[in-house]
């Protein structure tokens, strides 16, 4: 497994804990934008996260494997993929996921996302970005304690850092925010994205 899956097997787990802190009384509250991108820049009910979430993690088996949307069929994950156990569902599409994930060894292969082919090193850190900021931000917004991990957080760093800029210029991430000598790589990492941790 190349060092990008290892780091997206763990954005995906602090996600994965993060969507059970949702409890059935919160589908309704409203997660705030996690980008400032076009498409991605506005508010959510956590409900709708959710969905999108599950949509997103079911296309990666397909993604990793090198097949196009037009393959696989554009609306092979349209609909409610929830259902009556938003939870439960949500985990077994993770799961299989986590499992392509495990399984990528060439990080140079090619990926063909719905805006163009990249290399898979790239899709990850797009993925492990997305994962890593929706997992702190709904346990955030629900009062809980982040599931971002030092090791996390220190891997996101350390592979986002050098190409901050490039992040900032999509408005994937936002103004730098600074933060103390000695701060936790949780810090770190949210002041990198233009978020705090508190």
């Amino acid at each position: 497994m190349i060092h990008e899956a290892q780091v997206f097997q763990l954005a995906d787990q602090a996600a994965g804990h993060a969507f059970t802190l949702v409890g059935s009384e919160d589908m309704d509250s409203i997660l705030p934008p996690l980008f400032d991108m076009p498409g991605a820049d506005q508010p959510l009910p956590l409900r709708q996260v959710l969905t999108h979430a599950a949509y997103d993690e079911a296309w990666i088996p397909d993604m990793l494997a090198g097949r196009t949307m037009e393959e696989v069929g554009r609306d092979a994950y349209d609909g409610d993929l929830l259902g009556d156990d938003p939870h439960g569902s949500i985990a077994r599409i993770a799961e299989r996921a986590r499992a392509a994930a495990g399984r990528v060894t060439d990080r140079d292969a090619v990926v063909h996302c719905a805006y163009g082919e990249v290399p898979v090193w790239d899709y990850f850190w797009q993925l492990n970005v997305a994962r890593t900021l929706a997992a702190h931000d709904i346990a955030r917004l629900l009062g809980a304690e982040s599931p971002v991990s030092e090791e996390l957080a220190k891997a996101m760093w350390e592979g986002t850092a050098p190409a901050a800029d490039t992040w900032r210029s999509f408005g994937i991430y936002r103004e730098e925010v600074a933060v103390p000598d000695g701060a936790s790589w949780r810090a770190r990492y949210l002041g990198l994205t233009g978020q705090q941790e508190s």
